[in-house]
C-alpha cells in the first residue's frame, strides 16, 4: 500500500516539475516586451505636441518658391468638385477661375454658396485662401465643403499659385518677407557689457550744480552781519 502511494504521489511530483517547466519555456518563448509608443502610426499626421517641428512661416515665404505645375498634380485631388477652366460650368463646387480676388463666399459663377462661407467677408488672398485650403472646416464653420485640407504648406503655396495662374490677370507672387535675425551671443554679450560701462559712468559723473537766486550754490555759510 505505501509503495502504490509512493508511486503515485512520485507521479504527481513529476507532473508538477514538467508543468512547472513548460510553463516557463513558453513564456521565454512568446514574451513582448510593451513598446515605447502605443497605438499604429499614420502617415501624414503629426501629433501636436511633437517636439522639434519647426514652426510654419507665413504663407507668403512659400509662395516665393512655389511651383504652379506641382499644385496642378496637388489640385487634381480637388477634380471631382471643382475646375480651373474659363467659362467652365459649376460641379459640385464652384469654377474657380480667377478665384483670387474674388469676394469670399460670393464668387462670379452663379454657385450657390453656404451661409457660412458666404458671412466671412472680404475677398480672396493670399493669407485667406491658405487658411481655407488648411482646414475649411475652421475657416468657415459649418461649411458644405467636405475637403479635410492640406496640412503642407508647399503644397498650399503650389495650390494657389496654380490658380492665381487660372486668370485673366494673374497676380505676381509676393517676395518672402524679410525674417529679422537674433543677435548672436557674442554680440549680446558685448551689448550688455556695453550697456553696463555706460551706467556705471553715469554714476560716478557729478551732478551739476543748482542754481539759487539767479547764481550758483555753494557750500559755504553765510557769516552773520554784525
Amino acid at each position: 500500500m505505501d509503495d502504490r502511494f509512493n508511486t503515485i504521489a512520485g507521479w504527481t511530483l513529476f507532473a508538477g516539475i514538467v508543468a512547472l517547466g513548460a510553463s516557463i519555456v513558453a513564456g521565454e518563448s512568446f514574451h513582448g516586451e510593451r513598446p515605447e509608443h502605443m497605438g499604429y502610426p499614420i502617415e501624414g499626421v503629426v501629433e501636436e505636441s511633437a517636439g522639434g517641428a519647426e514652426a510654419e512661416k507665413p504663407i507668403e515665404f512659400y509662395l516665393a518658391s512655389a511651383d504652379s505645375a506641382k499644385g496642378e498634380e496637388v489640385f487634381k485631388k480637388c477634380t471631382a468638385c471643382h475646375n480651373t477652366d474659363k467659362g467652365g460650368a459649376n460641379a459640385l463646387g464652384p469654377n474657380l477661375w480667377g478665384v483670387l480676388g474674388e469676394e469670399v463666399g460670393k464668387g462670379a459663377h452663379g454657385f450657390a454658396f453656404s451661409p457660412a462661407l458666404s458671412g466671412v467677408g472680404g475677398t480672396w488672398s493670399w493669407d485667406n485662401l491658405s487658411k481655407w485650403l488648411t482646414s475649411p472646416k475652421k475657416f468657415a464653420p459649418g461649411t458644405k465643403m467636405t475637403f479635410a485640407g492640406l496640412s503642407n504648406p508647399q503644397d498650399r503655396a503650389n495650390v494657389i499659385a496654380f490658380l492665381n495662374s487660372h486668370s485673366d490677370a494673374p497676380k505676381p507672387l509676393p517676395a518672402a518677407p524679410v525674417e529679422a535675425a537674433a543677435p548672436a551671443a557674442g554680440d549680446k554679450a558685448a551689448a550688455d557689457k556695453s550697456a553696463a560701462a555706460e551706467g556705471g559712468k553715469a554714476e560716478k559723473e557729478p551732478a551739476a550744480p543748482l542754481k539759487q537766486g539767479g547764481g550758483e550754490a555753494t557750500n559755504q555759510v553765510e557769516k552773520p552781519a554784525h
